[in-house]
């Protein structure tokens, strides 16, 4: 698997002795995540990174989520015989919405028919990458023996089984042409977005590899340039240049604005320093299980924590004596007594849940969560012995805690339990992970997808729930209308209390509230949720006695039931993003196929002997998809998948998949 980004955090320490690396790499393989940790020590006592390796495949898509939300740099790997492929510019988008300064890697410049000059064109075309090549490739393919650095204008040649002689020299004389385009090339690209580089470039000044290199961290920083580097990962060639690139164009901690939302202030921004002076600030951002119990990565954003210091979790309240504080290098834990801002850490024995913020108690702050998106499959599962229950529940609960993105839930009419996640691999690895690491064999379902229903116009309602059975009764009436919302909103549910005087008592408006969120949990179409919906209560009324919470809330659920179908809802389906490259021979029938799976064809490009083709096909619609390429191009095919929105169905499938839903229920 090629992995998505690599990312990382950097600081300098005075009293640093190593130089230590961290890289957590998390490979899709049939039956668990592995998740592998290595580092490796220089003498240099300078500088310690934190590298973070996150997968390629779509379905773990909340990996490069949680990387990116707690580390200051990134390094996006594109391939130089695929190029930009789709997974690339998901990665790239991710990188951009939390605006996490890059470097690329144009990897594999060791394989036939690498071509580096155009990925570094189709990462300005389709990334819309402002950016340039750092170095010159010294040959490609089997003749891929160094590089030449356009900063320092020197030539770097790897010799060894695993290119660990490195090799300086000045530039070949048959490249020196090149080497001089290309580097005027570069300082030309960094002008356009620097000014102390523009002005020496405007007035022909030599510019010295001093000046250029400063101009490259400016820019790279203030994420208007993306350096470009090339090698081979695997001949680990390039390896070393790139990771000097890390240290001379990537932030430090206190070059990084970070900010979290003090709480006593209303959840005002407060920006942190990084320094290891002020009060203990960190982010739990990962949890795994460990051999001795719950293993909790934190970010330190800011001041320092040490073993058997006591911390708040600001989001339970709770107090939580920090047991044991460990760094990892490779399979091996090292404990440490203490860690300061910028560092990642590990900490056992503190249970809490992924996106919790830690402080020493003097302040009361919380750091902003990841972006977690909605899963899109489902599955239902229970286990084939009854006597597995107890370990069935324990490992679906720590599956939760880990993994945002999966889901566990129970069908109010089957009773079946039902998981959810981001596509077939992701949960076909779960399934496996319950029978390999809980010894619990699971009985699976067909996959489902995750539908979800929506309204088109507005409808009012008027609902009085009463009911007097002797004694206190219940009464309550809501007034107002429901209304879609517009798109890119960025909500899906939003109740606004639009009340005047007091018809309805305000201590009673969040059961209101409550009661509509309930109700829009089930639609009455399919009985999926309701999304992109607002609820405005105008007008209602009360009773002195009868009145209650639970009153106004069964008048909001019977309300909103009451107007649903009058606000023309209709049903929403996955639609997926599918890239698919097969021998141009076979391109008339994947397209044929594409079309007959109600896919539309928005894409269609030609890289040598291939064709790349590009569609939006519903989800429901791609099961089984592997084999059926497979099939189509005797094995030659391949193809990629990755979540693009939820839209409208057509008015046949809404019939059928109404009409089922009914027949379920009837049955």
């Amino acid at each position: 698997m090629i992995p998505a980004c690599i990312l990382w955090c950097l600081w300098q320490e005075r009293n640093c002795r190593c130089f230590d690396g961290i890289s957590t790499s998390i490979h899709a393989l049939k039956g668990k995540c592995l998740v592998q940790l290595f580092s490796w020590s220089f003498l240099t006592p300078v500088n310690n990174v934190n590298i973070i390796d996150t997968p390629g495949h779509v379905d773990f898509t909340i990996e490069v989520e949680r990387a990116l939300r707690v580390l200051d740099g990134a390094i996006l790997v594109l391939c130089s015989v695929g190029g930009v492929q789709s997974q690339s510019i998901t990665v790239d988008r991710q990188m951009r919405r939390y605006e996490v300064p890059r470097l690329a890697f144009i990897n594999k410049l060791d394989r036939m028919g690498a071509d580096p000059w155009k990925v570094l064109n189709q990462a300005r075309s389709k990334l819309r990458h402002h950016s340039a090549a750092v170095q010159v490739p010294i040959g490609l393919e089997d003749d891929f023996k160094g590089l030449i650095d356009l900063v320092q204008s020197k030539a770097y040649y790897f010799h060894g089984s695993s290119g660990e002689k490195i090799v300086t020299e000045d530039i070949p004389a048959n490249m020196e042409a090149i080497a001089s385009e290309k580097r005027r090339e570069l300082i030309e690209a960094v002008s356009e977005v620097d000014d102390k580089l523009a002005e020496a470039f405007l007035n022909d000044e030599p510019i010295s590899s001093a000046e250029l290199e400063a101009a490259i961290r400016r820019a790279t920083i203030a994420q208007k340039f993306v350096p470009v580097f090339m090698g081979s990962a695997f001949k680990n060639k390039g390896v070393q240049t790139l990771l000097d690139g890390v240290l001379n164009y990537l932030p430090c901690p206190v070059e990084v604005s970070n900010y979290a939302l003090d709480q006593t202030k209303n959840e005002e921004k407060v920006t942190l320093t990084g320094s290891p002076t002020g009060p203990l600030v960190a982010l739990a951002f990962k949890l795994e299980e460990g051999r001795f119990g719950q293993l909790t990565y934190l970010r330190i954003y800011e001041g320092v924590i040490r073993k058997g210091d006591f911390i708040i979790n600001v989001n339970t309240g709770k107090r939580i004596k920090v047991p044991r504080l460990v760094r990892m290098h490779s399979n091996e834990m090292e404990d440490i007594q203490e860690a300061h801002a910028g560092q990642i850490v590990a900490v056992f024995g503190v249970d809490c849940a992924s996106g919790d913020t830690f402080t020493d108690g003097s302040v009361k702050y919380t750091m902003t969560s990841m972006n977690v998106p909605e899963p899109v499959m489902s599955l239902a599962v229970s286990p084939v012995s009854k006597d597995s229950g107890g370990q069935f529940s324990k490992a679906l609960n720590r599956f939760q805690r880990e993994d945002p993105t999966f889901r566990v839930g129970l069908d109010a009419e089957s009773g079946e339990t039902i998981i959810s996640g981001m596509g077939e691999l992701h949960l076909d690895i779960y399934v496996e992970r319950i029978r390999r690491e809980y010894k619990v064999e699971a009985q699976v379902g067909k996959p489902r997808v995750n539908f979800r229903e929506t309204i088109t116009k507005r409808a009012d309602f008027d609902y009085l729930h009463k009911k007097q059975s002797g004694g206190q009764g219940q009464y309550g009436r809501v007034i107002g209308y429901v209304e879609p919302l517009e798109q890119g909103s960025g909500s899906k549910f939003e109740f606004d209390n639009m009340l005047v005087g007091q018809a309805i008592p305000s201590n009673f408006v969040p059961a209101i509230e409550k009661g509509f969120r309930e109700a829009a949990n089930s639609g009455s179409l399919i009985g999926h949720p309701v999304e992109n919906i607002r609820v405005v209560l105008t007008d209602g009324n009360s009773h002195a006695v009868d009145s209650s919470e639970l009153a106004f809330k069964l008048a909001s659920i019977y309300a909103f039931r009451q107007c649903y179908a009058a606000a023309k809802p209709i049903i929403l389906e996955p639609v997926m993003l599918v890239e698919m490259k097969v021998p141009t021979e076979f391109q008339g029938t994947v397209t044929g196929d594409i079309n007959k799976r109600k896919g539309v064809i928005i894409g269609n490009d030609q890289e040598g002997d291939d064709s790349v083709i590009t569609a939006h096909v519903p989800l429901n619609n791609m099961f089984g998809y592997s084999t059926s390429l497979r099939s189509m191009t005797q094995g030659k095919g391949e193809f990629t998948m990755e979540y693009k929105e939820h839209a409208p169905v057509s008015s046949d499938v809404q019939t059928q998949l109404v009409n089922t839903y009914k027949a379920s229920k009837e049955s």
